[in-house]
């Protein structure tokens, strides 16, 4: 299973913004960007060579897909007809939500397999702690 990546080009080079832990949640199906130099198909050994990025669907009832594991620190992001997902070597990579840094690769059940989506960090809740641990630095 190939999946839809497409190489960076350095017109797509940006920072993200990491969200407010205070605006509102994210809707089912927004469309997010994940990235990273995994793996382009289930079955592959070889991590690509250049960055690429995909377009995932935001699933916000998570729980359905993957009862007794996920917690409120999670989301999930995917296709629901597969084809599009993070895959192995994308973990800790960034999913981006409208110029927002909202997710980070954890893990999920294969590559790009229909209605079991990848599974995020839940950046957001975690601003409080981040802002915590930044002003000790300083």
């Amino acid at each position: 299973m190939l999946l839809h990546l497409f190489p960076f080009s350095e017109s797509f080079y940006q920072p993200a913004s990491l969200p407010d832990p205070n605006s509102p949640p994210l809707q089912n199906l927004n469309l997010c960007t994940v990235s990273g130099w995994g793996v382009t198909w289930m079955y592959s050994q070889s991590l690509s060579p250049e960055l690429r990025s995909v377009e995932v669907e935001l699933f916000t009832s998570c729980w359905n897909y993957y009862p007794f594991r996920i917690t409120n620190n999670m989301i999930c992001a995917g296709s629901r007809s597969g084809g599009r997902d993070s895959c192995q070597g994308d973990s800790g990579g960034p999913l981006v939500c409208n110029g927002k840094f909202e997710g980070i690769v954890s893990w999920g059940i294969g590559c790009a397999i229909s209605y079991y989506p990848g599974v995020y960090t839940k950046v957001r809740n975690y601003i409080g702690w981040m802002n915590q641990i930044g002003s000790k630095g300083q």
